[in-house]
Formats: C-alpha cells, sequence, structure tokens
C-alpha cells in the first residue's frame, strides 16, 4: 500500500520560483501550497534547498517531475529515480507527478515533452514504469495528461481511456491539466469539454492551468503552444469552470514557468483561482 499522506489542500497553489522567495514568505495569501519541479532540487545543498526547506516548514509541497520519461522506450534511469527518492524522502511531499510523455533516447536528453502513441504495448510498458516509480518512491504518483500537436495514426486507445487504464492497472491518480485539455483540442480538432467529459475524474488529485501562445500551422489553422509564460487564457477559465462542476474542489495549481512576472500578477492569477475554487465549494454552478 503505497503512501497516500499528507496530501494537498483543496486550495490554490502556484510554481514556485526563487524570486518569490520574499513575497510568500512575507504574505503568502491566497497561495495555498506550492509545486517545484523535482530537477531544481537533487543537489547536496546550497541556497536552492535551504529556501525549500524553509518553505516546506509553511506550505504544502507538491514535487513535479519533469525528467523520468515515463512513456520513453528504455528503462527508467535509475540514477535519476534514485536521486528523485533522496528528494523525496528529504521533504515528505504532499504530492509527486510526472507526464505522460517521453524525453529520453539512447542516453539522450532531449529538452521537451514528446507525445506517445496510445497503443497496447505503450500502456505496458507505461504501466511498468509507474510501478517502479511508486514501488520505488513508497507512495503514489499523478500521471499528466499531455498537450499534443499531432495524433499517431497507430493509436488504439483515447487518451482519456488509456489514462483510465492506467489508473485501474497501477493505482497511480491523475493530474488533470485543463490547459493542457484546451490546447490539445484546439491543435487536434476536437471539443474540449467532450474530453473533460469522457476523463476518469474520480482519480483526479490535481489540477494544472497555465497560459498558452497562438500561433498557425502551414495552413493557416489555430496553434497553440504550452508555453507557460503568460496568464491563463479566459477560455481555459471558462473549462475549468465546467470541470470543477464535476470535480469539486481539488488542489488548483497555476504554472508560470517562462517569462515570469513580478509576485503580485502571480498572486492575482492565484486569487481567481482562489474565486472559482469558492464558487464551486459554495455550490454556484457556473
Amino acid at each position: 500500500m503505497y503512501d497516500l499522506s499528507p496530501s494537498l489542500p483543496p486550495l490554490p497553489g502556484v510554481g514556485y520560483k526563487p524570486q518569490h522567495f520574499a513575497a510568500l514568505m512575507d504574505d503568502p495569501a491566497p497561495v495555498g501550497w506550492l509545486e517545484i519541479h523535482a530537477e531544481n532540487y537533487m543537489g547536496d545543498g546550497g541556497r536552492p534547498l535551504a529556501q525549500l526547506n524553509a518553505l516546506a516548514e509553511r506550505f504544502p509541497i507538491s514535487v513535479h517531475g519533469v525528467g523520468l520519461s515515463i512513456g520513453g522506450a528504455e528503462p527508467l534511469d535509475r540514477d535519476h529515480l534514485a536521486r528523485l527518492k533522496t528528494l523525496v524522502d528529504r521533504i515528505n511531499p504532499a504530492s509527486f507527478s510526472e507526464h505522460l510523455a517521453w524525453s529520453t533516447h539512447d542516453s539522450h536528453f532531449l529538452n521537451d515533452l514528446l507525445p506517445l502513441p496510445y497503443t497496447a504495448a505503450t500502456l505496458a510498458r507505461v504501466a511498468d514504469h509507474i510501478a517502479l516509480v511508486q514501488d520505488t518512491l513508497g507512495r503514489q504518483m499523478l500521471l499528466e495528461n499531455p498537450s499534443s500537436y499531432l495524433a499517431f495514426a497507430e493509436s488504439d486507445w483515447s487518451e482519456t481511456d488509456f489514462l483510465k487504464e492506467l489508473a485501474r492497472r497501477t493505482g497511480c491518480g491523475l493530474l488533470l491539466d485543463v490547459n493542457n485539455v484546451f490546447v490539445s483540442a484546439t491543435n487536434l480538432g476536437y471539443a474540449p469539454q467532450g474530453y473533460i467529459d469522457a476523463f476518469p475524474l474520480d482519480a483526479v488529485g490535481e489540477i494544472h492551468l497555465g497560459g498558452h501562445d497562438e500561433d498557425e500551422d502551414d495552413h493557416g489553422l489555430p496553434l497553440l503552444i504550452d508555453s507557460h509564460g503568460r496568464a491563463v487564457a479566459d477560455p481555459v477559465w471558462a473549462l475549468l469552470d465546467i470541470t470543477l462542476d464535476r470535480t469539486g474542489a481539488r488542489p488548483l495549481l497555476i504554472e508560470w514557468d517562462t517569462d515570469v512576472p513580478d509576485w503580485p500578477v502571480l498572486a492575482e492569477e492565484a486569487r481567481r483561482a482562489e474565486a472559482a475554487l469558492s464558487r464551486v465549494s459554495a455550490g454556484v454552478k457556473a
């Protein structure tokens, strides 16, 4: 049985950036928890870990991995996994999550989160990787739905059914990134609300929001890029309201990883997330 405690509160959180350390320590409202990227804290000491230790005394921490390559064809990197375990054991986070994606090939690390075909072979491989991570860490992990820019012709599972089956086989939870849903739906030409309707919402332990950039493909059609470099778009907030009507309040993260703004801008996004959670907690439909 995996350790499922502590857990994140159903409150707004933000992705932590070192330039916001003083502001968070002085006045953390309206933030209820923080997310860190695991790979930024796998060293043995220094200011990053000292600041993280101080934050962990005041906030529940979510550790979000970006380098395990859960969907990769090769076995997981055992050294990377060992460093991740050291970090998790050190701070005892409220949550650990990774992406349904791959980023390694023939010992090379690619600085991107790449999609994978949804086939029986892929399902078995990803399930084995999730089991290894959970067994190593001794805790449940959450798996995040990707942002997609293409679909594989060989896929014979829908993404939502693929994620549902992974959760059933492995006992992992799911991280629902609502911006990723909107980006993928726009790029691949399906209805984002239909995706939410088909998603295994009972397995969702965390919800993410982030900004995206707008572009066009070679045919002049809309192409959205999951950039995490601007405020959350209004249609994504609207899709969040639909989602929360179905899930109830969940831990809700604002991601802003590039062109990071001053703290008041990010705090205002967190306040908007707080308002969305308060509305659903009060039973007010969108």
